[in-house]
């Protein structure tokens, strides 16, 4: 028997990324349903070779279903997540609203799936941040090996990690430039195309960005509360695919030759790291695809133990969508949930 699923906000990026990756990893769904705001009902979405009818939220009944992959910013999900998992349903929350609530697990399966054991305080289990999901799945193995004291991070991100109206801004403002159109900055501070953006999200007291304190928060929520990070956040004119750039800091040597094996046997990683031209991954290249990918993994003599790494991934995917979409499954083959009859 198969799973009752809801995807809440079907009609942005990443509602149909999800529903792409169900139907891709032939996820076990006996009945798929789309949800989304009453302006969006029967607005059509695809699921595999279907298409599907948006149904208004305000009226859907999700006692019928077994998990809801909510992806509908966290005012909804700070309302609506509660009251869905009081009728039974798992919530997998792909927004900021529950992911430092103490009793709602925050899950990067290849990380810290055990943490799901106790999803069921509040029925809900948090994704983590786009930037965050990508760094964990490449640091855990490395933390295991030789334990990390330090990480600094610098992030080169998408503007699909501001939704669909950022990437329309990316490409009204770039082909405006070519007719000498003055780009008009809307979603963003600046613009965006032919630019760069060290600013994501709000500032705060500290002088850094809201952004870069869910770096700092989660790695230590997912991987480990003794881990120093510090994280510069930037917004890079490319629609999808985030790249990091990150120096860690080890408490025990750890040789890149070491690492580049200890990352190729990782679940979830895949190393292109070859020293020559072209010999590695960028963002336009791993678009649509499952993995992260590691690359100018290399040594940093700057510390004492010290690692440098390229870490590139897609962010529509294990940033959002394929890692609430592996919650699920991971909690599906620890018997967490089983299917409603």
């Amino acid at each position: 028997m198969g799973f009752n699923v809801a995807v809440v906000g079907a009609t942005g990026n990443v509602g149909r990324e999800m529903l792409s990756i169900l139907e891709e990893r032939q996820f076990p769904v006996d009945k798929v349903f789309a949800i989304a705001s009453r302006r969006s009902l029967g607005r059509e979405v695809s699921f595999g070779d279907t298409t599907l009818k948006c149904e208004d939220l305000e009226q859907f009944d999700f006692s019928q279903c077994d998990f809801a992959l909510l992806s509908a910013g966290g005012t909804i999900a700070k309302d609506w997540a509660p009251k869905i998992a009081a009728t039974g349903c798992v919530v997998i929350d792909n927004s900021s609203a529950w992911r430092y609530d103490m009793d709602v697990p925050l899950v990067v399966p290849e990380v810290n799936a055990d943490a799901l054991d106790g999803f069921a305080k509040k029925n809900i289990v948090a994704n983590p941040n786009c930037s965050t999901a990508q760094l964990v799945v490449a640091l855990k193995p490395l933390h295991d090996a030789a334990k990390i004291k330090r990480v600094v991070i610098s992030t080169y991100q998408s503007v699909s990690g501001a939704g669909k109206d950022a990437m329309d801004e990316l490409w009204q403002q770039t082909k405006g430039i070519f007719v000498t159109d003055t780009p008009e900055p809307k979603m963003f501070t600046k613009q965006i195309a032919f630019n760069v953006i060290p600013h994501i999200d709000v500032f705060m007291e500290d002088g850094y960005t809201k952004e870069e304190w869910k770096l700092l928060a989660e790695t230590k929520k997912i991987l480990d509360p003794k881990i120093k990070l510090t994280a510069t956040a930037v917004r890079v004119p490319v629609f999808v695919g985030h790249a990091e750039a990150v120096n860690i800091e080890f408490e025990e040597p750890l040789s890149p030759v070491e690492a580049r094996k200890i990352l190729r046997e990782a679940p979830g990683l895949m190393v292109i790291d070859k020293r020559e031209d072209g010999g590695y991954i960028t963002p336009v290249e791993c678009v649509g695809d499952f993995a992260t990918f590691v690359s100018r993994i290399r040594e940093d003599s700057t510390v004492e133990n010290g690692l440098s790494l390229w870490v590139v991934s897609d962010n529509l995917r294990k940033g959002a969508a394929l890692n609430t979409v592996q919650i699920a499954e991971a909690m599906i083959n620890r018997k967490l949930v089983t299917a409603s009859d």
